[in-house]
């Protein structure tokens, strides 16, 4: 009996293998007009919204428009838990509705959170969704939930890569590869000086891939530096010796004890960052470090303000809480710990051009709205404690889109994936993938650049049980997922004439229909005239016909792709002009 069973599995288990294909996800696209008019009497406003791909869950934003200026270090909300400066603010935010695939409503009666009537005027919407029906698509078995992973989006020249690559220090996963072969990855070998360790993640040099620059710590001399090294596939990653001293950038203060940390390395291609700070020190101790491309430090940004507290330390929490994770999106770093309740956005590059400090500060969200708070509950043992890492949510990762929306994985908060802050530190609440339960969560990233992969990445640790240690890791347990996001934004203004005007952005609305045979009409709005070029490319990112290219007025257009001549399945279509692109994926049936 048991040879029979044997020879069953395996005549089941070959054909999996022989059927093993590339990782193809389908994203989430939502679409609404660009501009909306409305007339701000207190009647109510349906938009029309469409949704693809897969079903969402969604959030509908109204924030004030062109009032940045006049919004400058301003703190409010129980506990003073929300600061924002010189942003544009939120002034209403829905609850989250689900939404299917295909035509849908949101509905809007013109009023602010508090139920006042707002003014007419011009205001930007954001519509921000997530797939809160699918279950989890595996993009990798092997790479696994790394928390010093990074996700590059774009090529060389700034345009969105046909496929990703996620990296760490010493692997390398290209995205779009067969999820189930390890032979895919690439790896290096990191080698580094005596008494010298590896220290948050890396990044690669955004003109040149196979440079990449780590951070590094010294616990006998408490000092952190970085170091710029050559990619090896296969050998071991050389150190640059003309980046710094003899490779080593100027050192810093680096405390290493246990709750101590580093964000590693972010660039914005003209300068470097990192932080230092120590978890169990008793003094304040919260740095942001900026280095110029040569390795020199330029400026020492003191964080003790937010990111350190006598009262918590008093209250039995830490003195200090962080940071140590930096997300970098578009000149913006978001900055969190996983052992506190502080989230915190900062535009670096503002200040080092302007010297301002006050340029530095974009938002900050701390204890106070519910959404990745610290002993809020009435039975807390040390209530309102920020800089407690005895309790969770733990925050490992910090996930930001193009539209500055950021999610943050939430352990320890329930049955729950993660907590959402909106584009100026609004805290929106708790949400869940489908199928999601109470377990362990370490790590999300997005990809948001138009590429044929945009989405949520994350683990899928909490199949496994409420900890990571005692479990036996499973294919359900390992590896990274994917799951459908996206957000847009427009205008909301009462202007009558203001779809006469000259369109405001760049937009692409899903191809319709979708699936589709054989012909299907592309969409896309100019926000000024320029060379256009409307290409199809196939899944591993040739291209195989162009549907236009030449010169194009500001307005909307439309082309048609009569794919008659090709065979079904999944396509890509990229729009361009005058620096500006979007990727987006269509099927074709037959």
């Amino acid at each position: 009996m048991r040879k029979v069973l044997f020879a069953f599995v395996t005549l089941v288990l070959v054909p999996h293998v022989v059927l093993a294909a590339a990782f193809s996800p389908t994203l989430l696209k939502i679409s609404a007009d660009p501009v909306i008019q409305y007339d701000f009497d207190g009647s109510e406003l349906n938009i029309p919204v469409t949704v693809s791909g897969t079903p969402a869950g969604v959030f509908f934003l109204v924030f004030s428009r062109g009032k940045a200026d006049a919004i400058s270090n301003v703190q409010n909300g129980y506990i003073g838990w929300h600061y924002v400066n010189n942003i544009d603010t939120c002034i209403y935010y829905s609850s989250l509705q689900s939404m299917s695939i295909g035509a849908n409503t949101i509905s809007w009666d013109g009023k602010d959170q508090d139920g006042g009537t707002l003014a007419a005027g011009d205001y930007t919407y954001y519509i921000y969704g997530y797939d809160n029906q699918s279950s989890k698509l595996k993009m990798a078995q092997y790479i696994n939930y790394d928390r010093m992973a990074k996700i590059q989006e774009k090529d060389e020249d700034g345009l969105p890569f046909a496929n990703p690559f996620w990296y760490t220090y010493d692997k390398r996963w290209e995205i779009g590869n067969d999820p189930m072969d390890e032979s895919l990855i690439e790896t290096t070998t990191v080698n580094l000086a005596e008494g010298w360790s590896l220290w948050g993640r890396p990044e690669v040099a955004q003109n040149d891939f196979n440079t990449f620059y780590i951070g590094i710590y010294n616990k006998d001399a408490a000092v952190g530096s970085l170091h710029k090294m050559a990619w090896v596939p296969g050998g071991d990653a050389e150190l640059q010796t003309d980046f710094g001293e003899d490779g080593f950038a100027e050192s810093f203060a680096a405390h290493y004890f246990v709750g101590s940390g580093s964000s590693g390395v972010t660039i914005d291609g003209d300068y470097l960052y990192t932080s230092s700070r120590c978890g169990t020190c008793t003094d304040p101790d919260a740095d942001f470090y900026a280095f110029d491309m040569e390795g020199n430090l330029i400026e020492r940004i003191d964080l003790t303000e937010w990111w350190s507290s006598l009262s918590d330390y008093e209250a039995g929490g830490q003195m200090n809480g962080g940071p140590s994770y930096f997300t970098y999106r578009d000149g913006y770093i978001a900055m969190n710990h996983y052992g506190c309740c502080l989230h915190q956005m900062v535009n670096p590059s503002a200040y080092l051009e302007s010297g301002e400090m006050d340029d530095f500060w974009v938002w900050t969200n701390g204890n106070g709205d519910y959404t990745l708070d610290h002993n809020f509950e009435e039975t807390a043992e040390r209530p309102w404690v920020c800089n407690d890492f005895n309790v969770g949510p733990y925050i490992y990762t910090l996930a930001t889109d193009a539209n500055h929306f950021s999610a943050g994985n939430a352990y320890d908060a329930g049955a729950v994936s993660f907590g959402l802050i909106a584009p100026d530190g609004t805290g929106l609440g708790y949400l869940t993938y489908a199928g999601d339960t109470a377990g362990w969560k370490k790590s999300t990233l997005v990809i948001d650049a138009d590429t044929p992969f945009d989405g949520y990445y994350c683990d899928n640790q909490q199949a496994g049980g409420t900890h990571y240690e005692g479990w036996e890791a499973n294919e359900y347990t390992d590896g990274l997922y994917f799951i459908g996001q996206d957000s847009i934004s427009g205008l909301l203004t009462n202007a009558v004439a203001v779809k006469d005007d000259a369109p405001e952005a760049f937009s692409v609305s899903q191809n319709a229909p979708n699936p589709f045979n054989p012909t299907t009409t592309i969409q896309f709005t100019l926000a000024a005239a320029g060379e256009v070029s409307v290409d199809v490319f196939n899944v591993a990112g040739q291209k195989v016909d162009s549907l236009a290219s030449g010169f194009m007025n500001a307005g909307s257009h439309s082309v048609v792709w009569d794919a008659s001549g090709f065979s079904g399945g999944v396509y890509f279509y990229r729009i361009e002009c005058e620096g500006f692109s979007k990727t987006m994926k269509m099927t074709l049936l037959k």
